[in-house]
Order: C-alpha cells, then sequence, then structure tokens
C-alpha cells in the first residue's frame, strides 16, 4: 500500500526500515525485544508502514492483520524533530485504511483520548511490572520449540483471540530467548516466552490455566533470565491472580497502557493471561 499526504509519503516498510521502528520504540523508552523485529514483520509483511519527506523517515506504524478478522496496530511513533505537522495523523489514517474488523491497540496514556476520537473504546489497562525477581520452583516445566506449534498455537489463539502461526514459529527460537510450557494430556496448560530486550529481558505470553501453572512456567523463565537480570512482564489490570503473581516476584510497576478496540469487543479469557504478548502486536 502506497498513498500520499501533502508532502509525507507513505509505503510499505522494508526488512531494515522495520528495524527502524523498533530501534525508535527504545528511543521511546518502550523497551522492545532486541529480535522483535524479524518476528514482527514475518506475522505480517505488508502490516508496517512508514512516512517520509524528501526521502527522509519521519513516522512509523504498524497495522498487523491476523487470521480471523482481527487487527492491531502500534508502534505508532513520529520522530520527535517532525512531530506537530500532521505527519502523523496522515500516516494513522493510512494504517486504519488497510485494516478492518476488530482492530485493537494498546494506547500509551498520552494517546489515548486520541485513539477514543478515532472510536477506540476502552477495554482494560496493562500494567508494565519490572524489577529483579525472586525466583520460583519449576520442576515440572518443559522447554518448547518448534515441534510444539501445534499445541502452543491451540493455547495462543483460545487466549489471544486469533491463530498466529507465522509469528509463533519465529517467537518460540527468539535469539537469546527461551519459551516454557506445563503439558496437560495431549496439550498444554499454559506456556510462556522470555527473551532479550534492550533493558534486562521481557516475558510474553505468559498464558495459563490456572496461578499455579503460571508461577511455574514464570519460574522456569526467571531462570533462564538468570540471577540479577532485570526481568519485565505485562499484566492486564483486571486479572488480579496476575498482578498477584508479578508482586510476588517482587516486580514493581514501571509502566502502563489501554486495551482498546475499535469495530467490536474481543472477550478474551483474561483469567488466563497471566502477560500479554508484546504492546505492539498485541
Amino acid at each position: 500500500m502506497t498513498g500520499r499526504a501533502d508532502d509525507l509519503v507513505i509505503s510499505v516498510m522494508t526488512e531494515d526500515e522495520v528495524h527502524l521502528a523498533v530501534d525508535w520504540a527504545a528511543r521511546e523508552g518502550w523497551n522492545p525485544g532486541l529480535a522483535d523485529a524479524d518476528a514482527f514483520r514475518a506475522t505480517d509483511p505488508n502490516g508496517f508502514l512508514i512516512g517520509r519527506v524528501d526521502g527522509v523517515p519521519v513516522a512509523v506504524i504498524s497495522a498487523v492483520a491476523y487470521r480471523g478478522g482481527l487487527s492491531f496496530v502500534g508502534l505508532y511513533i513520529v520522530d520527535p524533530e517532525w512531530r506537530g505537522r500532521g505527519y502523523g495523523w496522515a500516516l494513522w489514517s493510512a494504517a486504519l485504511e488497510q485494516v478492518s474488523g476488530i482492530v485493537g491497540l494498546d494506547g500509551v496514556v498520552e494517546q489515548q483520548a486520541n485513539y477514543a476520537r478515532s472510536g477506540f473504546v476502552l477495554a482494560h489497562r496493562n500494567i508494565r511490572f519490572g524489577g529483579v525477581p525472586r525466583g520460583a520452583e519449576h520442576e515440572e516445566v518443559d522447554l518448547l520449540g518448534i515441534d510444539d506449534l501445534s499445541a502452543v498455537e491451540d493455547v495462543d489463539a483460545a487466549c489471544f483471540g486469533a491463530r498466529r502461526p507465522e509469528f509463533l514459529r519465529r517467537w518460540l527460537e527468539i535469539p537469546g530467548g527461551c519459551a516454557a510450557g506445563m503439558r496437560s494430556g495431549t496439550g498444554l496448560s499454559g506456556y510462556g516466552v522470555i527473551r532479550p530486550a534492550w533493558q534486562g529481558m521481557k516475558v510474553g505470553p505468559l498464558f495459563a490455566d490456572d496461578v499455579d501453572t503460571a508461577r511455574a512456567i514464570l519460574g522456569r523463565l526467571v531462570a533462564h533470565a538468570g540471577e540479577g537480570i532485570p526481568v519485565y512482564l505485562d499484566v492486564p489490570e483486571p486479572h488480579g491472580d496476575g498482578v498477584s503473581l508479578a508482586l510476588e516476584q517482587g516486580l514493581i510497576p514501571v509502566f502502563e497502557t489501554a486495551r482498546m478496540y475499535r469495530g467490536g469487543s474481543l472477550a478474551l479469557p483474561l483469567e488466563r493471561v497471566f502477560g500479554i504478548t508484546t504492546f505492539e502486536l498485541g
């Protein structure tokens, strides 16, 4: 998709430009994963847009379409030197033109009113917890890899709201990361992933049938991070057990977003969502 608004030229990002967008997210203090860009782009290569003025990148956004009519908007950043000139709005409008059905986003505090004016409705807050975790027992937890994709996808789709195999193929084996889960019969009762970030390591997702399962998986992921390494976990604020688990690990609130939807609501089982995957792709 390409377009033009005044002197802003909009096009689909190249692979290198997706890396640039993630670098900008790091500059904004969002602390993305070091290897997020490749997994993000594989999910929907046409879902990442960049705006340029005279060939200079000035704004980025993602509008990723998943299977089953769900899309997610994120990575919405205007370079600080180019703000206040309408470029962000032009790129935002172009992104919304290419998504349909239910569209979600995790909005930072200062932008939530603007998202509401575009028809997005608050679903719940997300709280990012961070700090050096205390650790926990994890004897029954197994490491997961690409051979477990089918079982992981079943758990993931139930908790995320759509199937995303292209993303999970890379997420389960993200460089420097670790995927772990607990088996139940022929499937999984929960799974989680931890990966290196610009600061410390980030857990996401952490999906589980109950708090004991989540605690065990989180303990295995924290062990992968290593002693003294800060860990970050993004928890839906209405999920009391999820908040309690983060606090139990010694993590404290450091950031928040608002999960918002346009075009309908998404009835997720938040009681199973102990950590969302990313603020950028949902």
